[in-house]
């Protein structure tokens, strides 16, 4: 475990409100979402979600609350909450969530934790205690079905880490600056949260500066060069190509000194030098569309660096999501790349929902409703698995694109999309 240290806000949900929990659970956001949001552009490592709900009806509204979290922020979430069976757990984790939190103050949770770490392994699962007694009793339990504890207030830490090497999160009603400070110095605490992370007008920047003069190493990007290894032009600059990390599309193109590479490190927010400014430029700072770094590699030569981005909207100052729209010569050849003919043909049927077309048998299904697109899907898996009894190979690819092309058209209607599918399969 390295000793990078993570600030996690925390949200608690009830009744679709996001809500204080440590003050009777008095209203913090109407708008849970764009809460979340806030905390992940400000500068959170890490999320912790948990649900306060009283019903199912409100539970599962609090699952789909999370899966539209998860579409929105660029960090891991973590969250829990009314997990009472391992079919929770699945739920949760299928929103988009890290780890599923499972309570082991609860009489369930010792049996919960090992059926949910069989199912979906320990890396999926995250502890919450309340007390330093279960730790102490459960150790052999907690570390051998899950990766992460999660504890729910301020134990005596040095003797959690005499008993524990798995990484721990404090979740604390501490407000003073200093003990959040004594905390996250502790060894082998992973992070904190609660209420003192969580404050809406808490700069999470400036304080990991705070951490930082107190030595406190927190999360970031770490080059394994010296900016002066690499080759620079005449400028002192040096060419970055932008690319989707997801489609491989390059995006942009733009160059970086020794003050926008490390800004770019520090905040995971592609940062660039305007030449024609000659000042530092964060990509999407006036426009809302950042790009946050995947990924940055050196060519052979070290006078170029590829940096594999998540694009938020388009990259172009014109709207187009990629700088290099003009064609000159030629044609664009790979014109069978997995994921951007899934993206195409998607975003061709989400056009035929939003844009009705007279005969088109699209909006036929859609104008039918679920139950039709669904009776379609029945119908075509049952064909591609009559192909698949065939001896022609040739009857699985049109029966199989067939059954593709229907779940899509269900994927519309749910508003699934393939970076749903794509970050669920990466997950796995």
């Amino acid at each position: 475990m390295n000793n990078y240290k993570r600030l996690i806000p925390c949200i608690f949900i009830k009744q679709g409100k996001a809500v204080k929990w440590f003050d009777n659970r008095e209203v913090l956001s109407e708008n849970v979402v764009e809460l979340a949001k806030k905390y992940s552009d400000g500068g959170a490592d890490e999320l912790i979600v948990l649900d306060l709900s009283e019903t199912d009806e409100e539970h599962d509204k609090a699952i789909d609350i999370m899966k539209k979290i998860n579409r929105v922020i660029r960090i891991p979430m973590i969250a829990g909450g009314n997990v009472k069976r391992q079919e929770d757990a699945k739920k949760i984790l299928y929103a988009g969530a890290k780890r599923v939190i499972i309570n082991l103050s609860k009489s369930t949770g010792i049996e919960l934790v090992d059926s949910v770490s069989k199912r979906f392994g320990k890396e999926k699962v995250a502890v919450s205690l309340n007390d330093f007694d279960t730790l102490f009793k459960q150790q052999h339990v907690i570390e051998e079905n899950s990766s992460e504890i999660v504890f729910m207030h301020r134990p005596d830490l040095n003797s959690v880490m005499d008993i524990t090497n798995l990484p721990t999160v404090i979740l604390t009603d501490v407000l003073e600056e200093a003990e959040i400070l004594r905390i996250l110095k502790c060894p082998g605490i992973k992070g904190v949260s609660g209420k003192f992370i969580s404050q809406l007008d808490l700069d999470l920047a400036v304080f990991k500066e705070t951490c930082a003069r107190e030595d406190i190493e927190m999360t970031a990007f770490e080059s394994k060069m010296d900016f002066s290894e690499f080759k620079l032009n005449a400028e002192g600059l040096i060419p970055v190509i932008v690319q989707n990390y997801k489609t491989g599309e390059v995006l942009m193109q733009a160059y970086m000194n020794q003050d926008a590479f490390e800004h770019t490190l520090k905040t995971g927010k592609m940062t660039y030098y305007s030449r024609s400014r000659k000042e530092r430029w964060v990509k999407g700072e006036t426009s809302g569309h950042y790009q946050y770094v995947k990924s940055l590699t050196i060519d052979c030569d070290k006078d170029t660096i590829l940096a594999k981005v998540n694009q938020i909207g388009a990259a172009c100052h014109t709207g187009s999501p990629t700088c290099f729209y003009q064609p000159l010569a030629g044609t664009d050849y790979d014109e069978t790349n997995p994921l951007q003919v899934f993206e195409s043909v998607y975003e061709k049927i989400l056009d035929r929902k939003n844009n009705p077309k007279e005969g088109s048998y699209t909006n036929y299904l859609f104008d039918k409703g679920i139950d039709k697109i669904l009776k379609k899907i029945g119908e075509e898996a049952t064909e591609l698995v009559i192909a698949a009894k065939n001896p022609n190979p040739e009857e699985i690819k049109y029966e199989l694109s067939d059954f593709l092309y229907h779940a899509m058209v269900l994927m519309v209607e749910r508003g699934v999309t393939w970076e749903d599918i794509t970050g669920e399969l990466a997950d796995r």
